[in-house]
């Protein structure tokens, strides 16, 4: 089964680091902030044992 959170993070993201590639958003914009916050998500959630 497709793991829809997991899903939604990356797209998240990709739109995110698209739009600050598109606009040449410095770092320590929120756009950046919160990019860096969706990774530290995404690598908390790979981390997790699979049930």
């Amino acid at each position: 089964m497709a793991d829809l959170y997991l899903k939604a993070l990356e797209s998240e993201r990709k739109a995110l680091w698209a739009t600050c590639r598109l606009k040449g958003l410095a770092q320590g914009t929120p756009e950046r902030l919160r990019i860096a916050e969706l990774d530290a998500l995404l690598a908390e959630h790979k981390g997790r044992p699979k049930r």
